[in-house]
This record gives C-alpha cells, sequence and structure tokens, in this order.
C-alpha cells in the first residue's frame, strides 16, 4: 500500500525531516520526505498496520518546535523504495509555508554549553534542531541553509557529519555550527579590537561589574547592558537613552536568580522556562535591593531569563558579579530597535562604553515579548520574539490582505488561506526610522510567505504614518482601501483572538488612550455593540475638551483641569492640577477651554485615568505612554470595596458625579490609595451597569474586553468577576496584545468580511470606511 501525506503548519526548521525519518524506519516503512516551498511532502509505503502506526505517531510525537495545522492523505501508486530518504527541497515560488519564531536553548544544548567535556563548551552559538535562532536568520523559503543568514559558514567536517546523521540531534539543524565553523564574538571599545572569542566575554562581564553600560548583539538585536543591582549604571544609562521613568527589562542565568527578587507563581515559571522566553511582569518583592530607579513608581518587575547561549555566558553566576542584569532595547527612545553592526556603531555610540559584536547577521530584527499572566492564563502585551510570526490561525479562509495597524505599538498583518501572519513588534510610527522598519518588515512579510495583497485595510486616521502608507500603496497599486474604525478593530481584534465563529453581534468594552472617530472626535471610552461587518456605538463617556491634544496628553494636570471644568467645578487654589500649573498657564487653559481653541473632544478612559492620577498628585507629566494610569494603579489599594458614581443617560456616561465624590474623599483627608482603589470600582460598576443596559435592549449576553486600558491588571481584576457574577461570557485577549499591537487583526478580519460581501453582491471592490 501507498500513501502521499501532506502536511502543513510549523515543520520546517524543526527537525520534522529527521523525525520522520527515524519514524519511518521504526515503523518499517519505505519511501521518503521532503520540504517543498507550501509544504512537508512524505511518501510512504508499507502495510496498513505500519502505516497507521506511522500515522498515529506522527500526530503526537511531534519534535518540541513543531506544529501540524493540517495533514493530507492521500492513496497513491507505489514507486516501490527499498529504504526511507531525505529528498532535496522542491521549491515553488507559489507556495508558502509557515516559520518557526526564534526558540530559546533547549536543555541538552545548555547542558553542553557547560560541559568542559564537549566540543562546544562555553561556544555562544551552540544551537540544534531544537532552539536557536530562526526567523531572524531566514531570508527566504524553503528553510534551508543556503537561504539563511548562515550561508557563509562553511561547515566544517565535524558539523557536516552531524547535519548529515539522521540520529543526531543536529540533522539538518540550518545554523549548526561550533568554534572552528561558526560565528564569534570580539568586543570593541572606540572602534579598537579589545577581545575576541571567550576572552571578549569575559572582558564584558568584568566591564558590566565595574558600572560600563555594554551594547551587545543577540539573536534580533542588540541589547543595552548594565549591571541591574548598581544604581548609577541604572541612571547613567537612563540619561544616556533618554528614558527617565520608564521601567527596564531584566535578565537573569536561572529562575533562583529571579526568585530573590520576585515572587513567581507556578504559571509563570512555566512561561519564563518556555522556549519563547518572554519578558514575564513579576510582583516584586518588598523589601528588593534592586534600586528605585529600575522601575520607578512600580509594583513589578519584568523579568527573562538567558534565552541564548551568548546571554547565559555573559550571566553565568560567580561570586563577586550582578546576578542580574539590565537588558533593555539597544537604541534611543522612540527609535527601532538597532540590528546592524555599523549601524549601532553610528545609533549607539553616545549610549554604549563598548559593543560586543558577533558576526552571525541578522537578517530581520525582532525584539523582546512581554507578557502577564491574567487568572493564571497567557495575556500579550507585547508580541514579538518567540511569538512572531508564527500566525493566528482564523477559522475560514482569507484573501491576501495587508492590514497596516495603527500608530503606536505597531504591528501590521498578513493574510492568507487560514493564516493572518500578525507581525512582530514594530513601535511607535513617529519618526522616519519607525516607518522604515515597518516598510522593510512587510516587505519581508510578503516575499517568505509569497503573499501579494489583494487588497489594504488602515486605520481612518488621516495622519498615521501607517495610514498614509496604506493610501499612497493602494493608489500607485491600484487595490481597494478598506478603512476600519480604530475600535471596531479592537473589537473584531478581540473577536478573533478568540476564535469568535457567531454571527450575533457582541457588546464590545473598548477602552483605550486615543482612537479616530467617525464624528472626527478623539473616542476611548466606548461601549459598541457588533461583529466582523458592522458595529454601533451605543454608549461612550461625555466628551471632554482636550486643550493643546498632544500637549495635554504630556501633561496630564491639563487633563484634569479640563475635566472639571467640562463637569462644572471650580479650579480650587489647592488642587495638585492647579498648584501644577502657573498662573499664565492656567490663564492661557482657560481661555482654550471657553473660546474652543484647539481643544479636540474625546470621549478617551485612558485620559479620565490620566485626570485621576493628576488630580490625585500623583503625575503632573508623563514621560511614557500611560504613565499616570500605570502609577494610579500600583498606588490603588486593592482590598477598597466602595466605588463612586456615574451618570448614564441616552447615548452619554456623564463623569459629572464621580469627580464630586472624588473631590469630596479627597477634602476629607482620604488617602490617595483608597480613592485610587474607589475610582478602578467605579470603572469596574460602571462597565457591569452598560453591559447590562445594552444587555436589556439588545439581549446579547457576551462582553469583549479590548483597547489600551485593558494592560490594566487591577482593572481586569475587579471586572470579569463582576461580569461573571451577572451571567455574562466575557472574551479576554490572550494571544495578541489588548492595545495597538493586535490592531491589524482586526482590521484584516473586518475588511476580508467586507471583500466577501461585495463579492457575493458582485460588486467591485472599491474604497471603503467603516462607520
Amino acid at each position: 500500500m501507498a500513501v502521499r501525506v501532506l502536511v502543513s503548519g510549523i515543520v520546517q526548521g524543526v527537525g520534522f525531516r529527521p523525525f520522520v525519518y527515524n519514524l519511518a524506519r521504526q515503523n518499517g516503512v519505505k519511501g521518503w520526505v521532503r520540504n517543498t516551498s507550501g509544504n512537508v511532502e512524505i511518501h510512504l509505503e508499507g502495510s496498513q498496520h505500519h502505516l497507521d502506526n506511522f500515522l498515529k505517531q506522527l500526530k503526537t510525537h511531534l519534535p518540541p518546535l513543531a506544529r501540524i495545522d493540517s495533514l493530507q492523505v492521500i492513496t497513491t501508486q507505489p514507486e516501490y523504495a527499498d529504504d526511507f530518504r531525505i529528498l532535496s527541497s522542491q521549491v515553488d515560488v507559489n507556495q508558502f509555508q509557515p516559520i518557526s519564531p526564534d526558540s530559546a536553548i533547549c536543555t541538552d544544548c545548555r547542558r553542553e554549553l557547560f560541559d568542559p567535556a564537549d566540543r562546544r563548551f562555553r561556544y555562544p552559538f551552540i544551537n540544534c534542531t531544537n532552539c536557536g535562532p530562526r526567523f531572524t536568520i531566514i531570508k527566504s523559503l524553503p528553510y534551508d541553509r543556503p537561504n539563511t543568514t548562515m550561508a557563509d559558514f562553511e561547515m566544517c567536517p565535524s558539523c557536516r557529519e552531524e547535519y548529515h546523521n539522521p540520529q543526531d540531534r543536529r540533522f539538518h539543524a540550518q545554523p549548526v555550527a561550533c568554534p572552528q565553523c561558526g560565528p564569534q564574538v570580539w568586543l570593541e571599545e572606540n572602534g579598537q579590537l579589545i577581545a575576541e572569542k571567550d576572552a571578549a566575554i569575559q572582558t564584558a562581564r568584568e566591564w558590566l561589574k565595574q558600572g560600563k553600560i555594554l551594547a551587545i548583539k543577540g539573536l534580533g538585536g542588540f541589547h543595552l547592558a548594565c549591571d541591574a543591582t548598581n544604581p548609577h549604571a541604572v541612571q547613567t544609562l537612563r540619561e544616556r537613552k533618554q528614558r527617565s521613568d520608564k521601567p527596564f527589562a531584566l535578565m537573569a542565568f536561572d529562575l533562583s536568580a529571579i526568585e530573590e527578587f520576585c515572587v513567581v507563581e507556578p504559571e509563570e515559571k512555566e512561561w519564563l522556562e518556555s522556549r519563547i522566553a518572554p519578558i514575564v511582569l513579576l510582583q516584586s518583592r518588598s523589601p528588593n535591593r534592586l534600586p528605585d530607579n529600575i522601575a520607578p513608581q512600580q509594583k513589578r518587575l519584568g523579568f527573562m531569563l538567558a534565552y541564548t547561549p551568548l546571554h547565559l555566558l555573559l550571566t553565568e553566576p560567580e561570586q563577586g558579579y550582578s546576578p542580574v542584569l539590565v537588558m533593555t532595547s539597544g537604541n534611543l527612545s522612540d527609535e527601532p530597535i538597532a540590528y546592524r553592526d555599523e549601524q549601532a556603531r553610528q545609533q549607539l555610540a553616545t549610549l554604549a562604553d563598548a559593543f560586543l559584536f558577533h558576526n552571525r547577521e541578522i537578517h530581520m530584527r525582532i525584539d523582546d515579548s512581554v507578557i502577564r499572566l491574567q487568572q493564571k492564563k497567557l495575556y500579550p502585551i507585547r508580541r514579538s520574539r518567540g511569538f512572531a510570526p508564527d500566525a493566528i490561525i482564523v477559522n475560514h479562509e482569507m484573501p491576501p490582505l495587508l492590514a497596516t495597524g495603527a500608530e503606536l505599538k505597531n504591528a501590521f498583518c498578513l493574510t492568507r488561506g487560514k493564516y493572518a501572519f500578525l507581525s512582530h513588534y514594530i513601535g511607535d510610527m513617529e519618526n522616519y526610522e519607525t516607518l522604515q522598519s515597518f516598510e522593510e518588515g512587510i516587505t519581508h512579510y510578503e516575499q517568505v510567505f509569497q503573499i501579494q495583497p489583494a487588497a489594504i485595510a488602515c486605520d481612518q486616521h488621516p495622519d498615521y504614518l501607517a495610514t498614509r502608507y496604506a493610501i499612497q500603496r493602494s493608489q500607485s497599486q491600484n487595490l481597494p482601501l478598506i478603512q476600519v474604525q480604530h475600535h471596531h478593530a479592537h473589537l473584531v481584534s478581540c473577536l478573533g483572538d478568540n476564535q469568535w465563529l457567531n454571527d450575533q453581534p457582541v457588546i464590545g468594552a473598548i477602552l483605550d488612550g486615543t482612537g479616530y472617530g467617525s464624528d472626527g472626535a478623539i473616542w476611548g471610552g466606548e461601549f459598541l455593540l457588533g461583529n466582523h461587518s458592522a458595529y454601533q456605538r451605543i454608549l461612550h463617556l461625555k466628551y471632554v475638551p482636550l486643550p493643546g491634544g498632544d500637549a495635554a496628553v504630556r501633561r496630564v494636570s491639563r487633563i484634569a483641569l479640563a475635566h472639571l471644568w467640562s463637569a462644572g467645578i471650580e479650579w480650587e487654589a489647592d488642587l495638585p492640577p492647579v498648584t501644577a500649573l502657573c498662573e499664565e498657564d492656567r490663564t492661557l487653559l482657560r481661555t482654550q477651554l471657553e473660546h474652543r481653541i484647539n481643544t479636540p473632544l474625546t470621549s478617551s478612559m485612558g485620559r479620565l485615568f490620566d485626570a485621576v492620577s493628576a488630580l490625585l498628585g500623583i503625575r503632573d507629566r508623563i514621560t511614557y505612554e500611560g504613565q499616570a494610569a500605570i502609577e494610579l494603579e500600583n498606588l490603588a489599594d486593592e482590598s477598597e470595596s466602595g466605588f463612586y458614581p456615574f451618570v448614564i443617560a441616552e447615548d452619554e456616561i456623564d463623569p459629572a458625579p464621580l469627580w464630586e465624590a472624588v473631590l469630596s474623599d479627597w477634602r476629607k483627608g482620604i488617602s490617595p490609595a483608597v480613592i485610587a482603589g474607589r475610582f478602578h470600582n467605579a470603572i469596574a460598576q460602571l462597565i457591569l451597569e452598560a453591559a447590562q443596559s445594552i444587555r436589556k435592549t439588545s439581549g446579547v449576553n457576551v462582553v469583549a474586553l479590548s483597547g489600551g486600558v485593558w494592560q490594566n491588571s487591577l482593572l481586569l481584576k475587579k471586572t470579569i468577576p463582576l461580569l461573571q457574577k451577572h451571567s455574562f461570557e466575557v472574551l479576554l485577549h490572550q494571544r495578541v496584545p489588548p492595545n495597538d499591537g493586535g490592531i491589524a487583526l482586526g482590521q484584516a478580519l473586518i475588511a476580508a468580511v467586507y471583500l466577501q460581501q461585495t463579492a457575493e453582491k458582485g460588486l467591485e471592490n472599491v474604497s471603503w470606511n467603516s462607520r
């Protein structure tokens, strides 16, 4: 009997062919296996019993990094094979295959790294089919060494023997290398070579110990590193990087080092030690010997374990050396991470005292992922290394589409078949450098996944760089342009994240800082009723003027005073946001408000959080997005049960009663922590009341929570049980971020439905705005 098996999924670059080879030999099956540009193709000959056993084990005994998305078995003619072989790859330019994300070092390679008897002892580029670089080194498919940045490294006889030995863990491991034939590291200071190989690593460790700042080339780009226990080194890094308050990411050698500084729950341990090895936001221990300037005004620390052999060698425990390093993205604030050597020399010269380079080229830059656990489950904050470019699998066929995402925390999305390839984190699209990174990423994804978009989806905001790119490209290539309302995209992103197939509408509690509304106002406190094809804006926070636009976002005391003015509450002289502004600023602000000068209207929930933070004197100015709200959350008394009122009238939610109650508590001398706790309770109660109101008229019982405000762990903790207690089904993000990093998925899904509907109606695909 003979069958042909077609397997798609993550089955290239993960040891799948050697796995198939050995499985065939174990089951006495003859034939062959080969990679193609679209799948892995297997020809099998043998008895029914042997073939059944083979196919069963094929599904249940996969290599660690492999994943089967579809498997097709077709009866075919026998070729009378006398053994089982691995054939050369077959290229088909019209086909594509998912790519494995980069993977943290496996336990076997880690053991060999520190084994003096192993030929790769202390070699910083040790890897095998179960770990190491993938996405960051791939130039094109199929995934073979000539199509990666390892092409220039000719294997030595020992590596070649492993590569061609089906019984070896490095059989067809494309990045396989050793100290004799592979990449090497070196240390530079002021353009001068200081040390090479292990001496470079040891010198780097010593310099970090002395308080120096190093730029270290890693898997997907450069990190800026310093001793996390040295407050002077941390402060110096902040000043050079122009990052005054935003928390730094931390790296440790092993879990015991992290547990000295943080409480680590079992589920968090699993993610830290996973092949993804993301930054995990953990509860900080108190007291804590890490300096306060690591993460000012924070209850959580962002930790990751050393995930490459080079990182392990740099963080290796030794008396007198720090157990923890700061490992922050190698860039100036607001610029993409540096990933090319010459680029790093130019951009990071004023930030780093020295550079630890290596000569394995990075083809596609990628930042570290950031996650948190919510109800013991994954809750992504930044989806990047380890996750991307793994696809979000949808349950229906998608046309080839490009969705360009939003302005902040940008990620784009390309679709084909049942795959939605949500990109790695691009960053805030506020400068040319990030736009360039965005365009490079799109070009690469389109090439490796063989996607030629038939239409482009984007945000409605006319000034977003991602929107301008979409408009220009749609015009130059004569492609349909689908402009999607920001909060509708958030809602559908959450639906897609939950593989929601029902056409029935759901309630969307879509809360964020900024999103362009269909009426030209700045939305952000929205209660929608909608699905993939349409939405209704049922309720929203009452519009408040935003004096100075973006200037008010940075100076949150202005937002607080605008809220008080809108609620008809006097600016009493002793209020923190009043004292934060000089008399001249306050006079100008009042003039702006009364005469509506540069005061766009906003219904933003994010700005409401900012205003309360400013009113309590927590934060007057912000230095990074969401800072005022984050510090409000961290201050809040979680045990507080009281809450403040809102008024829901027709389609508006008026916070005036809340402001009166907050001021009353503040006048009574109630602590800011208690007031912050009551405010969070008030928002949770508001969400319940809004959902109940919508359910009463629509009968809809499902609530989707999306938007950047839902990064607030305390708000989730308060809201979810409240909704569930009142018999609502709650949809949370679980594979893509709730912030704007997940919005491109929603844009793509909405655009796909629109294209399907126009095709069914026999209409031409024309430009369209979701309203």
